[in-house]
């Protein structure tokens, strides 16, 4: 019972910082990362080989980056948040740049509204290590792909490295609350980024999981 409390405590807590934020997403993105994951993100549009006439899902979509350089490929895709604001973002975004092969759903990751093996690709940036349950979230997204179709996870990693992971982990201890007190006018808000990641199985339990799927 406890551990179903702290994930749904968790969750709750996610959902709210994002709901803050939502205006403010891309700003503190380019912020943090000095505007590295516009990069990582066209990256995987890139790898994903997504084109005319398939069909995708934008997992954790946010405020639709990797939607839209999904769509430019000239294919129709479903992008699903659980955050409103986020999804609120996104429509105009999309709607800015008259974008209409994105279609946006408000949708739990765990609850898909979608046919069984109805997918060609599914992508999830910067979402899989906020889900409730990482293994149960997988496999929902593998009851939707088709047989032989393409995921692909962009998170944030864990250096191998021992001494590089502590310097990291300072920056991120270092800097979190000071983008927590900008962003949000609370030192704590973002605090849980460091303590989830800490956490989060990252690259090589997240690449487990999904060989013991078939993947």
């Amino acid at each position: 019972v406890g551990i179903k409390t702290d994930t749904a405590c968790h969750a709750r807590k996610v959902d709210q910082l994002f709901g803050a934020i939502a205006s403010r997403y891309d700003l503190v993105n380019d912020i943090q990362s000095l505007g590295l994951h516009r990069v990582w993100k066209r990256h995987v549009v890139a790898l994903s080989n997504f084109s005319e006439g398939e069909s995708g899902l934008d997992l954790c979509c946010g405020t639709g980056d990797i939607a839209i350089g999904l769509a430019k490929r000239g294919s129709s895709l479903i992008g699903v948040d659980m955050n409103r604001p986020m999804l609120q973002q996104a429509a105009r975004r999309l709607a800015k740049r008259g974008e209409y092969r994105v279609s946006l759903t408000q949708a739990d990751a765990m609850k898909l509204p979608l046919r069984d093996n109805s997918l060609d690709l599914v992508t999830i940036g910067y979402g899989l290590r906020n889900l409730k349950n990482m293994e149960d979230s997988l496999r929902e997204i593998t009851r939707v792909l088709k047989p032989g179709g393409r995921l692909l996870i962009l998170d944030f990693g864990k250096p191998a490295n021992c001494i590089i992971r502590s310097v990291y982990y300072l920056y991120l201890a270092v800097m979190l609350p000071v983008f927590g007190w900008l962003f949000c006018g609370n030192a704590s808000a973002y605090a849980y980024i460091l303590k989830s990641l800490k956490k989060y199985t990252a690259q090589k339990g997240v690449t487990s999981v999904l060989r013991f799927m078939g993947y």
